[in-house]
């Protein structure tokens, strides 16, 4: 499980281009988005870096541990 905190997603279109992004990526992943957190979090088998890097091409740089 992939886990980012995203805190530049805070709307429902945010939600949907992040959702995008991840489907795009890896169609089979499973999502899960908490918009009041700014968590997303990701069951894929790709790595945590491949979504890091389309989520901030996307505009939505994942926040540092």
């Amino acid at each position: 499980m992939i886990e980012f905190t995203l805190p530049t997603m805070t709307c429902g279109h945010c939600v949907k281009t992040v959702t995008e992004t991840v489907q795009r990526l890896d169609a089979a992943a499973k999502l899960d988005v908490d918009l009041p957190t700014h968590k997303v979090r990701i069951d894929s088998q790709l790595p945590a870096d491949t979504f890091a890097k389309a989520l901030d091409e996307e505009g939505y740089t994942p926040a540092a541990a």
